[in-house]
């Protein structure tokens, strides 16, 4: 029998509201785009909507694989469509942004992941508003170097490639996708280019022990990782994965002085922070 948990008070947002929450959800449905702020259900999406912002999400609304936390449709995805960077840069435009974020499914139908089509899209926004700083959540490319290279070599601020959770849960949390496999994804894009900030994040509350967070914690420093984001898992509904434990803001707050101690330049923790949540702070 399933236990459905009700999420404590410090979970709770407020419903999408306000003029500037329906121009963003107009501009998106005009540019044709997809984002991650709906597709994955995400709790933010009145707050960062109603600031005129969004994260957006190439390649497409299925993904070839099937994550057992995230609600994004899965199965055989459509052709690539080579006009969505030029829409992307003009929803970076009409929104007025100073930092993106752009995320996309796993295309692991694709020879290279969809990586081309990333550096594409940067290529695209940059050309349309130089100023914007822009920031890519990556998948793992199933390991391929030559992509992790071409998309390190575009013109990105920030390249992001969520760790998820802890090697012990990866088989029933992320089939498909392995611990060394993020951790090397990361070192690479350090090592192709050293300036560049490096960024990942976790899910907490599936069932990880805090000595496991701990551990990566030190893994993902000694990846050469900038920049770390904690957030509390949230079932996006009852397909996924169920939350084995709700973490208090305290908890939250205790796990980034721990991070801290590690060198980290950033850590953003607490139960709504997702990867691209606040992201321009992330780099201030």
């Amino acid at each position: 029998m399933t236990v459905t948990r009700r999420h404590p008070q410090w979970i709770k947002v407020k419903a999408p509201q306000g003029e500037a929450f329906f121009e963003t959800k107009r501009l998106v449905r005009d540019l044709h785009l997809h984002t991650v702020c709906e597709e994955a259900h995400c709790p933010n999406v009145g707050e960062c909507w109603g600031q005129r912002t969004a994260t957006f999400m190439l390649l497409g609304e299925v993904c070839t694989r099937n994550c057992a936390f995230c609600a994004v449709a899965h199965g055989r995805p459509e052709a690539v469509d080579p006009y969505e960077p030029l829409r992307v840069a003009e929803a970076v435009a009409r929104l007025g942004l100073r930092h993106v974020v752009v995320t996309s499914v796993d295309r692991d139908d694709l020879a290279d992941g969809g990586a081309a089509h990333f550096a594409r899209t940067a290529e695209a926004i940059k050309r349309r508003v130089p100023e914007c700083a822009v920031e890519v959540l990556i998948p793992d490319f199933r390991g391929d170097s030559v992509a992790v290279e071409t998309v390190a070599a575009a013109p990105i601020d920030v390249l992001n490639h969520n760790t998820e959770t802890v090697p012990r849960l990866y088989k029933c949390v992320r089939p498909g996708a392995k611990y060394e496999r993020s951790l090397d994804l990361l070192r690479h894009a350090k090592r192709c280019r050293p300036e560049l900030l490096t960024k990942t994040g976790l899910m907490l509350g599936l069932g990880e022990e805090r000595d496991e967070l701990l551990a990566v914690f030190a893994d993902i420093a000694a990846a050469g990782c900038n920049i770390l984001t904690l957030g509390q898992y949230l079932r996006p509904s009852g397909s996924q994965l169920a939350v084995e434990r709700y973490l208090a803001p305290s908890e939250f707050a205790a796990l980034r002085q721990e991070a801290l101690r590690l060198g980290f330049r950033h850590v953003e923790s607490g139960p709504l922070v997702r990867s691209s949540y606040h992201a321009w702070q992330h780099v201030a």
